[in-house]
């Protein structure tokens, strides 16, 4: 077996949450009048949508619950139905706009489950299709998504606007 030494890992993986996580952006975008530039897609009464920053593939969505919490034990059953009645919205658009052949869902929970942003727990939408993972990740640590941020935005949020 081969090893790969990258030292300067050790600082991301010993750093806390807190020195991570001065900002939430779950907790500061949906205060600012901002959607468009912000991605929010659609706001509801317990949990807002946007379009995912650093997208996985073209079309990438995020619930959040506008609550800060970390713990999905302790969402509050509105806040429970409410994101799952917008993921599932979410699908329904992007299967109009996108026909992806399938889906990624997930909710990553603390650092080592992968979360980015865990002290705001999130549900992922990846919209999936044959072949949109390729030699390019692997080879050149290069994801390529073939469509700007603002056009997945637009399609998405003018489709959104018509159900």
């Amino acid at each position: 077996m081969e090893s790969i030494f990258a030292p300067w890992r050790m600082a991301y993986i010993s750093s806390s949450t807190e020195e991570k996580e001065e900002h939430c952006i779950f907790c500061d975008f949906p205060k600012e009048d901002r959607d468009e530039e912000r991605l929010i897609l659609f706001r509801g009464e317990k949990c807002f949508v946007m379009c995912n920053a650093f997208p996985y593939n073209p079309g990438h969505l995020m619930v959040a619950p506008y609550r800060h919490t970390a713990l999905y034990e302790n969402l509050l059953d509105e806040e429970l139905l409410e994101m799952h009645r917008l993921a599932g919205h979410c699908l329904k658009v992007l299967k109009k706009v996108m026909a992806p052949q399938g889906f990624n869902l997930g909710v990553n929970l603390g650092r080592v489950g992968g979360a980015g942003f865990d002290g705001h727990l999130h549900l992922h939408i990846v919209p999936r299709w044959n072949g949109d993972t390729n030699f390019m990740p692997v080879l050149a640590e290069t994801r390529v998504i073939p469509e700007s941020l603002e056009q997945t935005y637009c399609k998405i949020k003018d489709a959104w606007s018509l159900e």
